[in-house]
């Protein structure tokens, strides 16, 4: 991995990755004792940064091996990231997600040409039917984050906030990102280190799933001892990636972990002050800015809502927080 390939990853994605906003409020700021602003990828593609790494993986394919089709193992943002890429290129896509996702996750990935697997994630591999399927069809499996292309794809992200905190005169800070894998935050962080230097990246978890904190913390991976049990399923992996954790080891700060009630009521305060739409697992960055300034140094955070992909029920839990 390297900055080249983020760049590359940017000049492919020109015209079709969206440049999501920097939103602001007043009044998220007075909550968390200092400026906050939200880098919006619930605006991106299919609600979610995901489609960057997967545009950018199937963008840098030869015709050949894209013609033949991909795969991919996803709670739902990535697949759907895939899917919409797949579409967009006129190949197919086989998507594998646990039963237990959110069903508008499954429907829309569905609803954008993929064939859907479901898989148990409490019993069964989903590597291992990734890896099985890929072999027996040909298909060329792009992963959620321990991909150098993927990773790439998500560091696009990262350009973007270096340019945009310098639009806004913004010369330091810490960036707090949504993190399962570390596909995003690697990504970013390394963007940031070519780009922004005074930028500080730290990963977000939510409690029970805190991987990435532990490992960085320890200096050598961790997994986590359950696989399913949270609202926050976009960002639930095993363990970060062997690709990505050294660049996090090298460039993040320590890692905040927040609880599934911290993460609703920063969905509700998001739509109450911002009026975007944020799923759990993309609110644990804002919700660490919010309710866990304690573990900040710096007067200005840039918080990634990662994703906007939420069922129907969930989000009127969060908007209850507000009653």
């Amino acid at each position: 991995m390297n900055i080249d390939m983020i760049r590359a990853a940017f000049v492919r994605g020109q015209g079709v990755v969206r440049r999501t906003p920097l939103l602001s409020s007043s009044f998220l700021d007075e909550i968390a004792g200092r400026r906050v602003l939200l880098k919006a990828e619930c605006l991106q593609h299919t609600g979610s940064f995901k489609f960057r790494g997967g545009w950018s993986a199937l963008s840098a394919m030869v015709p050949e091996q894209r013609a033949k089709g991909v795969i991919a193992f996803s709670s739902g943002n990535h697949a759907q990231g895939v899917a919409l890429a797949a579409k967009m290129h006129g190949t197919s896509s086989v998507i594998i997600m646990p039963a237990d996702a959110p069903r508008v996750k499954i429907d829309n990935t569905r609803a954008l040409g993929a064939e859907v697997v479901l898989y148990d994630r409490a019993t069964e591999d989903r590597d291992v039917i990734g890896v099985t399927l890929s072999l027996e069809r040909g298909l060329t499996l792009v992963k959620p984050f321990d991909d150098p292309l993927v990773i790439a794809g998500q560091g696009t992200c990262g350009l973007e906030i270096s340019e945009q905190v310098a639009e806004e005169g913004i010369t330091e800070g810490e960036v707090i990102t949504c993190c399962g894998g570390g596909g995003l935050t690697s990504g970013i962080a390394m963007a940031l280190e070519a780009d922004a230097p005074d930028f500080k990246v730290r990963p977000a978890e939510p409690e029970g799933f805190d991987d990435v904190a532990r490992s960085l913390s320890a200096g050598v991976i961790q997994r986590n001892d359950a696989m399913t049990g949270s609202i926050c399923d976009a960002i639930i992996t095993p363990q970060p990636g062997n690709l990505t954790f050294p660049i996090m080891h090298r460039l993040c700060g320590a890692g905040i972990v927040v609880s599934e009630e911290d993460c609703l009521r920063a969905m509700a305060l998001a739509y109450e002050r911002l009026r975007v739409v944020i799923e759990p697992g993309g609110a644990v960055a804002l919700a660490s800015a919010l309710f866990h300034g304690d573990h900040l140094i710096s007067d200005t955070v840039i918080v990634t809502a990662s994703g906007g992909n939420v069922d129907k029920a969930v989000f009127e839990r969060a908007l209850a927080t507000l009653e």
